[in-house]
């Protein structure tokens, strides 16, 4: 076999490892909107669900959710950013870096139900707060942490080191150098590590299920006291998100519409992922191009 013939014959395969990857990809999300789709209604968005009757809906779910990735994301994205930069451009090679790195590595690989299962002896018993929103996103900062610091530090140390040292030629502190030249040039890895963090918060179940609770009081929308019990940014109150309330219905649910809600509430699910991720990528884009006055 020469050497033209195993090239095309490889160059076949992952073509076809790329197709099938689409094509699984292509199916799961049809499969999942042409059952879904059909059940999303406006009242299904803005009303709240019920245990008993039919026609509930996912608003306070919907809600939780976006509100637990946004505090999740507030304390992720920092740590992880800092702790990529001091990876890449301030902890010397030795044994003492090798082995942050090996327990950074440990923590992206934990399960989320051990993670849940520490939240829970954490931010719920031994803090006394029970179930809560703040004991939800913590939880989830635990493992999203090593994520935002591999991919933040991968992303520095992808800049090309002539633009580091072209700016600490022109008389540039190192933390200036990093701030001007480095973050901006990685800015687009850091952001794809930020969506990739994004994206399990938004559907993780396992690690919620153990810190946020499986209720959701009754909110009152016009009530924007962060400490009042009925307040939607109260944090320190129960929440069921929606990718929690989908395993809820489909095994404890009593309600005679559970499989309608079910697939309304996934399809909800998957389409707010997307758009979420389409948004992030147009807004770190534009981003991207004013810092570093791109065109």
């Amino acid at each position: 076999m020469n050497s033209k013939i195993s090239d095309k014959i490889a160059t076949g395969v992952f073509i076809g490892l790329a197709m099938l990857v689409v094509v699984l990809l292509v199916s799961l999300f049809s499969f999942i909107l042409f059952r879904g789709v059909p059940q999303i209604s406006w009242d299904f968005l803005t009303t709240p669900s019920s245990a008993v009757r039919e026609g509930g809906g996912i608003r306070d779910q919907l809600f939780n959710s976006f509100y637990i990735l946004l505090i999740t994301m507030l304390i992720t994205v920092p740590l992880g950013v800092c702790g990529g930069i001091y990876m890449a451009e301030y902890a010397k090679p030795g044994k003492i870096t090798s082995f942050i790195r090996s327990c950074i590595e440990m923590l992206a690989s934990l399960p989320s139900i051990v993670v849940g299962m520490f939240g829970l002896l954490i931010f719920v018993n031994t803090t006394g707060w029970g179930y809560t929103i703040i004991g939800g996103a913590l939880a989830l900062t635990i493992f999203n942490i090593p994520v935002m610091v591999r991919v933040s530090e991968d992303a520095i140390r992808s800049v090309p080191r002539q633009q580091k040292e072209a700016g600490l030629a022109l008389g540039l502190t190192h933390w200036h150098t990093i701030k001007t030249i480095l973050i901006p040039s990685a800015f687009p890895g850091i952001l794809t590590g930020a969506i990739l963090a994004s994206g399990r918060v938004f559907g993780e179940a396992a690690a919620l299920l153990f810190t946020a609770g499986l209720s959701t009081p009754r909110l009152d929308y016009m009530d924007w006291n962060p400490f009042s019990e009925t307040s939607p940014l109260n944090i320190f109150r129960p929440a069921e998100t929606l990718s929690v309330h989908i395993w809820a219905v489909n095994t404890n649910g009593i309600m005679p519409d559970i499989r309608e809600i079910a697939n309304g509430s996934s399809a909800v699910l998957v389409i707010s992922v997307l758009l979420f991720n389409l948004l992030a990528r147009l807004i770190g884009s534009f981003v991207h191009k004013k810092v570093t006055a791109g065109k």
